[in-house]
């Protein structure tokens, strides 16, 4: 039995899919309100808040992936997403599960330095130090040894369905609205974006692979790593829209801060935007060389296709 913590998300939707399709025919799926994603999936109701529920859901797993989510506000953050982690690896460690955990890159500098699984942590703010403790979490956990631990980092999503990033919501989802793009800060860095699908399957090849636990993976990301100016283009040819856009500078959406809870919470991550951003998968390239990464030119226009039939 393999068992998803916090199935509802676009991450957790295609985590299941790829189990499913390549790994397993026993899936439990665990959130307060699950749903199948494939016929045959096991679902079970819990609170991860709620320690004896977390060990009811993994009781009789082999491995157990971590990939809950909360809203992007800093409260819950820093009130639940720990309790939530610690209730998970305790029933982990109790069933004598292998522990999967997906990780952000929240808790890394936000300079232009290139990040690795060795980057030490520097969080900014509130919420990237909720990311660093429970990071540092579930690297004690890898330490002490008791159950096999793995960690899968990812950079910014993009991606299809209900997946939520910046870069979605500023771009894709305006473009798709026949709206004119926001790029924050500048134009002119190069982001590290990584396709939701592709980050759920090398997720799950990464729990199934037993020489994987014990360490930090990079997930993999598109080598292009496009400037905001190139990926705006690239939305452009695949929605049919104009490629024009709009640079939104710090201060603006630091002031609109001050007004707007959603641009409150996206203030503390407005450094990285000011540098390239460059994410290293070297050590997943080299596990897994036969793994597909999708081009992000491809992603868009899958994005596209999917748009156009919803409008049909």
């Amino acid at each position: 039995m393999q068992t998803i913590l916090g199935s509802g998300g676009q991450i957790a939707v295609e985590l299941a899919r790829e189990l499913r399709r390549a790994h397993t025919e026993e899936l439990r799926l665990v959130s307060r309100t699950p749903r199948p994603v494939g016929e045959g999936d096991a679902v079970m109701p819990a609170d991860l808040l709620e320690a004896e529920q977390t060990r009811a859901a993994v009781a009789g797993s082999e491995i157990v992936y971590f990939v809950a989510g909360l809203p992007a506000r800093t409260e819950l953050w820093e009130t639940q997403f720990p309790v939530m982690l610690r209730n998970a690896l305790d029933a982990a460690r109790a069933a004598g599960a292998k522990f999967a955990y997906f990780d952000n890159t929240y808790m890394y500098p936000q300079d232009d330095r290139v990040q690795t699984e060795d980057t030490p942590f520097a969080p900014l703010g509130r919420k990237g130090r909720v990311r660093a403790r429970m990071a540092t979490m579930v690297l004690e956990e890898m330490a002490r040894g008791d159950i096999p631990v793995l960690i899968g980092r990812a950079p910014e999503f993009y991606g299809p369905g209900r997946t939520q990033g910046f870069t979605n919501t500023l771009v894709i989802d305006r473009m798709k609205a026949g709206r004119r793009p926001l790029v924050p800060v500048r134009e002119d860095r190069r982001r590290s974006l990584i396709w939701t699908p592709d980050a759920s399957r090398a997720l799950a090849a990464l729990g199934n692979a037993p020489d994987a636990y014990g360490r930090t993976w990079h997930l993999p990301v598109d080598e292009l790593r496009p400037t905001y100016r190139e990926l705006v283009g690239m939305a452009a040819e695949a929605f049919g829209r104009p490629a024009a856009r709009t640079v939104i500078p710090r201060w603006t959406l630091s002031a609109a801060g001050l007004l707007s809870p959603q641009a409150r919470e996206i203030r503390e991550l407005l450094p990285r935007y000011a540098h390239d951003n460059l994410f290293e998968d070297r050590r997943f390239r080299e596990r897994f060389p036969d793994f597909a990464v999708t081009p992000v030119s491809e992603g868009l226009r899958r994005i596209a296709r999917e748009a156009r039939r919803g409008s049909d």
